[in-house]
């Protein structure tokens, strides 16, 4: 299986730069690959120490952020490399400071990870919630160099429960130990006859927690919302804007609306601000305006959505009408805010647990939707409820980065 495995990777790279030629995504998924192995190449020395951490994207990043800051501050004279899989990852975070090299993970051929191990040589290897690479795992078992799943959840439908995913299987016995979100995820590799499992939680409630100890303030919204009671429209997708926008255009009350959606294309954007019929303004042309006389904020632009829940009252987490569902709601949860999702949300274990708990409300329809918004938006009491059980989810489920931290101090040291 793994020679079959190997022949797909390599025909999945040609099919690659074939539709790099179609797809901007994809262009910049090849392009970026390039120049890799020279980039490491003058960025390590071969008497650095390094520390390897791999996110498949910007998700991942933000839920291993605790824990490479963490390890920075415990091995401050090594070097952090840190890989990311996906374009959407990599652009937005391919500048961020917390790393020494941030660079694509070359695709996981024989070569390239021998190729890529030789250049980093890393004494400690972190991969983030899932990417289990067969050959870079092989490589690093090879080595017999320390590597730790953080943050991991595994279900039954994965490759490795499959009777033709031995190879896969196999892969797993290169960590050293696994940090699990959860009991099942644990139960799952005990299966495996994996007994090197600890259930840590999971790290990105240690990510959202600091985010009050910032500074979370932005002028421009501040000025936009002018003390009005706001709703934050974070990560939409078309499919959510489209029962959102008949609420907006025929709410009659004293209502401030911020759009921030998923997909920042200039046609969306355009597409969306023509079907409001609020006094609507875009982030790129608020240079010069008065604010506080528009009623819907479109954010067309990246890297802010979190400083601006801060300002939120109600917050609508997007991508709940679609695969594979809802976005991340612990960062509206951790400021306090009652939230409202549509109803593809169960395999995310956060949000079962705040529909469960109450502080998240589900809606199916626009019915559905005016009714959860009127509801929230006239009943200051039920806010403040629904905000308070989000806020205090975060905080109790906060810690999993100094489990993790403890447990690799005592391998290392």
């Amino acid at each position: 299986m793994l020679f079959l495995y190997n022949l797909v990777v390599q025909f999945a790279g040609f099919l690659l730069k074939i539709a790099a030629l179609f797809s901007s995504k994809m262009k910049l998924f090849i392009e970026g690959r390039k120049d890799v192995f020279t980039t490491l190449e003058q960025k390590i020395k071969s008497t650095d120490k390094t520390i390897w951490f791999h996110a498949a994207s910007l998700g991942e990043y933000e839920q291993g952020l605790p824990v490479i800051e963490a390890i920075k501050k415990q091995f401050p004279f090594h070097k952090i490399v840190l890989t990311f899989f996906s374009p959407s990852g990599y652009e937005v975070r391919k500048n961020n400071t917390v790393a020494d090299v941030t660079v694509y993970l070359p695709l996981d051929t024989k070569k390239n990870a021998q190729e890529f191990l030789r250049l980093t040589h890393p004494e400690l290897v972190f991969i983030i919630k899932y990417e289990y690479w067969p050959n870079y795992l092989a490589e690093l078992k090879k080595q017999e160099i320390k590597t730790y799943l953080i943050s991991g959840i595994l279900r039954k439908n994965q490759l490795f429960f499959k009777w033709y995913g031995g190879f896969y299987r196999e892969a797993l016995n290169t960590f050293t130990y696994f940090f699990v979100q959860n009991e099942n995820s644990k139960k799952l590799l005990h299966q495996l006859g994996k007994t090197n499992v600890s259930v840590s939680g999971d790290t990105r409630f240690d990510r959202v927690a600091t985010i009050l100890e910032k500074d979370n303030s932005l002028d421009f919204i501040a000025q936009f919302k002018n003390n009005k009671l706001t709703i934050i429209v974070g990560s939409s997708w078309p499919k959510d804007e489209n029962i959102l926008i008949d609420f907006i255009n025929s709410n009659p009350l004293s209502t401030k609306f911020i759009i921030a959606p998923h997909n920042i294309k200039e046609e969306q954007i355009k597409n969306l601000k023509e079907s409001m019929n609020k006094k609507t303004v875009l982030f790129s042309e608020k240079e010069g305006k008065n604010l506080a006389d528009f009623d819907v904020f479109i954010i067309d632009t990246v890297g802010i959505l979190t400083k601006i829940y801060s300002y939120a009252d109600i917050a609508y987490v997007g991508g709940g009408f679609g695969n594979p569902g809802v976005h991340n709601l612990l960062e509206p949860a951790t400021f306090g805010v009652p939230i409202v999702i549509g109803p593809n949300y169960s395999h995310f274990a956060e949000a079962t647990a705040l529909v469960n708990m109450e502080g998240c409300t589900v809606i199916k329809n626009a019915t559905e939707l005016n009714e959860a918004f009127s509801n929230l938006i006239r009943n200051e009491d039920i806010r403040n409820e629904k905000g308070h059980i989000c806020e205090t989810f975060v905080q109790m489920n906060k810690g999993a980065t100094a489990v993790i931290l403890k447990n690799i101090l005592n391998d290392t040291i």
